[in-house]
């Protein structure tokens, strides 16, 4: 008989509503033994079969679901019905897009919570977060390769949440030989991945379109282009004729890899328009206040201050004092292109503290256009933690 997770008495509203997670505190009772990562029937209180999911007793996220029919069964036929399904909505918009890289598999938003599968050129990126995607590995290696035959797999599981599920980090390659980095192509733009030591599966694919939209407001402008990381955002304003582009990280090796990335699209005399920091991006700014620097577009892509609800206090500090800096930096008309990447960030809270940091800056801004992550990296209905990325372009008055 299978295992069944017994909610609390009015604990299956969001179940009826689609959302695929199910928390510790709704939980009543487990009947039969539900192992780590195993299929587990979710119930009402009443006994109403709700849906098939996968259990995880050591997070908080106890359990995610896999469908909500009785019928189907968690087998290799579900992970390539998934998939395939997966492809088939981004098949329209990949047949538009300008590029060889893009997520195939959006987690919980392509009914496959805990997995995250992105494709560079001929390389898949897996990333396996969760309890029940770690126990399916090999059905999920299996569905890939039914569209991708002759693709290079790669497992990057090395993300600290898996610790939350009980699991240790993984990194292997389960198909083919992986080689270090990857050119990829993105708006006639090339592009080197780091596939073993860059952040998540090894880019920012999320940011392709916001990328774009910068690179249009560059021409002739004096750029700074903060926590730049490998400086995709450079290269846009670059193509887009930015007069120069100032490029803040600590990474040395991100800067670096910057460097190359520029030599890969740029004759020397464009590449030179670019210059790079290896600083601490909150210091520069407050040096950059101090000595009257001005900048015509200022992007402000940090990484994700928020791990959990705990620090979103100290995290919505950081961003308005980063935001407050740019404010003043910023020329007359300049234009603000600011993000921010934390899931638990609402809009609505990053909206006002935007507009807080422009009036502890003494200046007015006025919100021109709101910026999300592109298209591959689709949100759920149901899911709204799937719209982790917004982001403002704002233009100074």
């Amino acid at each position: 008989m299978q295992a069944q997770l017994v909610l609390k008495a009015g604990k299956e509203k969001s179940l009826l509503r689609k959302h695929p997670w199910v928390f510790k505190g709704a939980v009543d009772k487990i009947i039969g033994q539900a192992k780590q990562g195993g299929t587990i029937n979710i119930v009402s209180h009443s006994g109403e079969f709700l849906a098939k999911a996968a259990y995880s007793p050591h997070s908080q996220i106890c359990a995610r679901v896999w469908t909500y029919s009785l019928q189907e069964n968690i087998d290799d036929v579900f992970f390539k019905k998934r998939v395939a399904n997966a492809i088939a909505l981004r098949k329209e918009w990949l047949a538009q897009a300008n590029t060889n890289a893009y997520r195939l598999v959006a987690a919980e938003s392509d009914g496959l919570p805990g997995i995250t599968v992105d494709k560079y050129d001929n390389i898949i990126v897996i990333q396996l977060l969760s309890a029940g995607a770690d126990k399916h590995r090999k059905k999920i290696v299996n569905a890939l390769l039914a569209h991708f035959p002759d693709c290079v797999i790669h497992e990057r599981s090395d993300v600290a949440v898996r610790e939350k599920e009980g699991l240790s980090p993984v990194v292997q390659t389960l198909q083919g030989s992986l080689p270090e980095t990857v050119i990829i192509k993105e708006n006639d733009i090339k592009i080197e991945v780091d596939l073993i030591n860059g952040h998540k599966t090894g880019f920012y694919l999320d940011q392709r379109k916001n990328r774009q939209i910068a690179g249009q407001h560059c021409r002739g402008k004096r750029v700074l282009n903060c926590f730049s990381y490998t400086g995709t955002f450079a290269l846009y304003a670059l193509k887009g004729g930015a007069q120069e582009v100032i490029n803040l990280d600590v990474s040395a090796s991100a800067l670096n890899t910057s460097k190359h990335n520029i030599s890969l699209n740029f004759d020397e005399n464009i590449a030179n328009r670019a210059k790079h920091l290896k600083v601490d991006v909150f210091e520069q700014l407050r040096k950059y206040d101090e000595s009257g620097e001005k900048f015509d577009l200022i992007v402000m892509d940090p990484p994700k201050f928020i791990e959990n609800k705990h620090h979103l206090e100290k995290a919505a500090r950081g961003y308005k004092d980063i935001n407050r800096l740019a404010c003043k930096l910023l020329k007359p008309s300049g234009k603000l292109l600011t993000f921010s990447c934390s899931g638990l960030m609402p809009a609505s809270l990053f909206n006002k503290i935007v507009a807080d940091s422009a009036l502890d800056a003494e200046t007015e801004l006025n919100y021109v256009e709101y910026l999300y992550q592109d298209f591959d990296h689709m949100t759920a209905s149901y899911f709204p933690e799937g719209m982790y990325l917004k982001g403002l372009v704002c233009i100074k008055r």
